[in-house]
């Protein structure tokens, strides 16, 4: 299963044991202030891989996808529902970690993109939603660019480097997503052209 676009040559798919041994290579490091959250559980993404519990199915409300870029494995996205109220319909959460080679080139606003696209049109979920350090600028324009809006600041919410950081969150609902499609279908110039008879 891939998840793409003819005008990217960035995709989602499932993970594959290669992609283990590229993350399993390329651990977050202490420096990396805004991915690394302590050492990784030694062949944890290899043993859900290989148990198939990795691969997400339609409907799922929490998963995780591979990002390639020009055929290459450049990091992944995961999801997971949150819940605001007694009834079961969760918004979905989801985060990002790229390689480092592979940030700053625009491949983390188009999987974000994509991931979007995917859980609106898999899931019946109406929110979506990321959050990210407020010191993190690059990820909340790559966020602002995936077409989520900026909601406001979670005070103290985020452990990090010894002490709780603020937190800004973005989302997008599916009436958000859906009037933004139909105004970009509108707005697509036409050639006049028709294969029609």
């Amino acid at each position: 299963m891939t998840y793409d676009t003819t005008e990217s040559s960035v995709r989602l798919r499932q993970y594959t044991l290669e992609d283990c041994t590229i993350h399993e290579a390329n651990p977050d490091a202490p420096d990396d202030r805004f991915n690394f959250f302590g050492f990784p559980v030694p062949g944890r993404l290899r043993r859900l891989v290989e148990s198939g519990e990795v691969f997400p199915k339609p409907g799922d409300v929490h998963g995780r996808l591979a990002i390639e870029a020009d055929g290459d494995y450049i990091g992944g996205v995961s999801w997971h529902p949150e819940h605001y109220g007694p009834i079961q319909a969760p918004a979905i959460n989801f985060g990002i970690t790229l390689l480092p080679k592979a940030r700053g080139k625009g491949y983390g606003t188009e999987a974000q993109r994509l991931l979007v696209a995917y859980l609106f049109a898999t899931t019946t979920v109406f929110r979506i939603e990321a959050a990210t350090d407020v010191e993190n600028i690059a990820e909340q324009r790559a966020l602002e660019k995936a077409g989520l809006l900026r909601e406001g600041v979670l005070r103290g919410s985020h452990y990090r480097e010894g002490t709780y950081n603020d937190m800004v969150i973005y989302a997008i609902t599916r009436a958000d997503f859906e009037a933004a499609r139909k105004a970009a279908s509108a707005a697509k110039v036409t050639t006049g052209f028709s294969a029609s008879r």
